[in-house]
C-alpha cells in the first residue's frame, strides 16, 4: 500500500483482509476488493450474538490481520452488550495451540473465536476437536476460512463451525458456472473466495 500510494499504479487487494488498508493506511489508489476485517468480524459476530453467543474468547494470530479482526470484532461485540473474556496471541505458523485453547476453554466463554487464517485455523480446529470443546458447550467460529481449509481439516473436524464467506462456489447459478470452469482446469477443485477474488479483480482491471 505504501509502495503504490505515490505512484500512478492501482492496487486491487483481493487476498488480504486487514482493515488498515482502508483505515490508517488508506490510499486513493487502493481498493479492498473482496472483504476486510471489519466486514467479516461484524457479520460473524452478529450471527453469533443473535444465537445467544454473548461471551467471547479470542485465539489470535499476532500480526496485522489477526489484531485487526480481533479489534473490529471486540468493538462490535461490546457495542451490542456482549463480553470479551480474554485473548491469546500466537505466532504465525504455530504448530501447538494447546495452551491457547486451554485458556479459551478455562474462560467458559460461549464462543471461541479464531482470528487467524490458513494452516493456523486448520491446526486450531484439529486441536480444539481433541479437547472436545464443542461437546462442552463452546461454539467455535473462524473469521477467515475458505473451502480448501475445510477440505484440509476434514468435515468431522469442521462440523458445527460458523464462518463468513465473501464467495461460495455453490451460492447461485453464476458462482456455479465459474466454479465449473475453474474445476475443469484445477483437477476438480472448487475455487475459494481468494481465488474468485483474484479472478474478479483481474477481469475488472482488464475490462
Amino acid at each position: 500500500n505504501t509502495i503504490v500510494r505515490d505512484t500512478p499504479m492501482t492496487m486491487l487487494a483481493s487476498a488480504t483482509a486487514t482493515s488498515a488498508l482502508t483505515g490508517k493506511a488508506c490510499s486513493p489508489n487502493v481498493v479492498q476488493w473482496v472483504t476486510d476485517a471489519w466486514a467479516i468480524s461484524h457479520a460473524t459476530s452478529g450471527a453469533m450474538l443473535e444465537r445467544g453467543g454473548d461471551s467471547w474468547y479470542f485465539v489470535t494470530v499476532n500480526y496485522a490481520l489477526g489484531n485487526s479482526i480481533e479489534a473490529d470484532a471486540t468493538a462490535y461485540i461490546q457495542s451490542k452488550g456482549g463480553k470479551v473474556l480474554g485473548s491469546s496471541k500466537h505466532p504465525l505458523g504455530a504448530s501447538d495451540f494447546s495452551s491457547f485453547l486451554l485458556q479459551a476453554q478455562a474462560s467458559k466463554a460461549k464462543v471461541v473465536a479464531l482470528a487467524n487464517a490458513g494452516p493456523d485455523t486448520a491446526n486450531s480446529m484439529k486441536q480444539a476437536a481433541e479437547f472436545n470443546m464443542r461437546s462442552q458447550g463452546q461454539s467455535l467460529v473462524a473469521f477467515l476460512m475458505f473451502v480448501n481449509d475445510v477440505h484440509a481439516m476434514g468435515l468431522k473436524t469442521a462440523q458445527g463451525l460458523l464462518l463468513t464467506e465473501a464467495f461460495y462456489w455453490d451460492m447461485n447459478d453464476e458462482t456455479r458456472a465459474f466454479a465449473k470452469r475453474f474445476a475443469a482446469r484445477m483437477g476438480g477443485k472448487m475455487p475459494s473466495a481468494n481465488q474468485a477474488g483474484v479472478y474478479s479483480a483481474t477481469l475488472a482491471y482488464l475490462k
